[in-house]
């Protein structure tokens, strides 16, 4: 399956090149034409595929693996948020591309400009832009961030050259090109020229897959820590903001598991991702929307719960929800036997004693409640 619009921080660019030269033979495969030392562990394979990033895994995929001198969308503008995973697919394109045996350069914008005033300052200027020159595909992260007039010319210069020479641009950014705001006015023409793509945010069930596939891993490495899909889904549901997030989150899930040496439960799970979830106030819950979820979960419908069957298949959701409902709104006892089909409020009153008796007896049970007030409350 591929895995994660996310990724686990690496060291920078400019942290890694050095270790160029010290990588074994069999190694020597992550390191560009300019000498940056790509993460192995971004490529399409681990890269989670959901409806908000498809359209930009096609593009990457086409350009990586088009022939050299072949530009299918020239240049590649991929603009998204922290944390969507934008590094990591043109990570994943740098890669493949080198492996379909591609010249490629891999700058973050602080390398680009570091390596352009290094050759200045040492005069060797011409034997650097040459080296640009030279490549089948540029690839520049947080194009954003590249600064000063001088720069910002030599850097729209290479572009200029690469693309009227036939040769591969891929751009990324956290916003669109004409929201460049201190960049040149060429350079953002020439950026907005060819194929601008968004990486969206992560729906919840792109969340999910993302954050099972790093539980997966580190599964695989700690054979003793599981965590039930429930919890995942929970998880999932409650840190909703970006793939470095669900990253957190699945590290201080095994941190407290291995750490405390107790079950992941839910209680277990909230705790670990406490400061990773935002503050907000609880929204209100409708006894229809309970009467709803509690139908989906149990494979009844709700009118059955409405009714007087009384079988086991349709008692058990009937009372767990008359107890979320008393849990979970401000509506009085009678008020709730009235919305479930006309009941007696004693009706109520021995369904919420009786499942608030099971689930201190049933801890299947407690983190299934538990689960469904969750559901109810995000």
């Amino acid at each position: 399956a591929r895995t994660t619009a996310a990724r686990v921080p690496a060291p920078t660019n400019a942290e890694a090149a050095p270790a160029a030269a010290t990588l074994p033979p069999c190694e020597q495969d992550l390191v560009d034409a300019c000498g940056t030392v790509l993460d192995r562990r971004m490529s399409f394979q681990s890269f989670v595929v959901g409806k908000s990033n498809a359209l930009a895994f096609a593009a990457a995929e086409r350009i990586a693996a088009a022939p050299a001198g072949a530009t299918p969308y020239n240049p590649l503008y991929i603009h998204a948020g922290v944390g969507l995973g934008k590094t990591h697919l043109i990570q994943a394109i740098a890669q493949d591309a080198r492996q379909h045996g591609k010249r490629v350069a891999y700058f973050t914008a602080d390398r680009f400009m570091y390596g352009f005033v290094a050759a200045l300052k040492s005069q060797t200027a011409l034997a650097f832009k040459e080296k640009l020159r030279g490549i089948d595909l540029l690839i520049v992260d947080d194009v954003q961030f590249i600064q000063g007039r001088s720069i910002q010319q030599e850097f729209g210069h290479t572009i200029n050259a690469l693309i009227d020479a036939g040769k591969q641009i891929v751009v990324a950014a956290d916003r669109l090109p004409g929201d460049l705001e201190t960049m040149e006015e060429r350079i953002r023409s020439r950026l907005a020229g060819g194929l601008a793509v968004e990486i969206g945010e992560l729906d919840e069930g792109l969340r999910v897959k993302i954050l099972g596939s790093r539980l997966e891993a580190l599964q695989a490495a700690h054979s003793t820590f599981q965590v039930n899909p429930d919890v995942v889904a929970y998880v999932a549901r409650a840190v909703a903001t970006n793939g470095r997030d669900l990253d957190g989150a699945a590290n201080r899930i095994l941190a407290h598991a291995t750490l405390t040496g107790a079950t992941v439960t839910m209680e277990t799970a909230e705790a670990a991702i406490r400061d990773l979830v935002r503050t907000r106030e609880p929204r209100r819950v409708k006894i229809e929307e309970i009467q709803k979820l509690v139908a989906t979960r149990y494979n009844v419908s709700r009118a059955d719960i409405l009714s007087e069957r009384r079988t086991a298949a349709v008692v058990k959701p009937r009372q767990i929800a008359m107890y979320l409902a008393k849990a979970l709104t401000p509506r009085s006892l009678p008020e709730i036997g009235r919305r479930f089909g006309g009941r007696d409020h004693t009706t109520v009153l021995h369904a919420v004693r009786k499942i608030e008796k099971a689930i201190g007896e049933d801890r299947l049970l407690h983190d299934e409640v538990d689960l469904l007030k969750r559901m109810l409350q995000e």
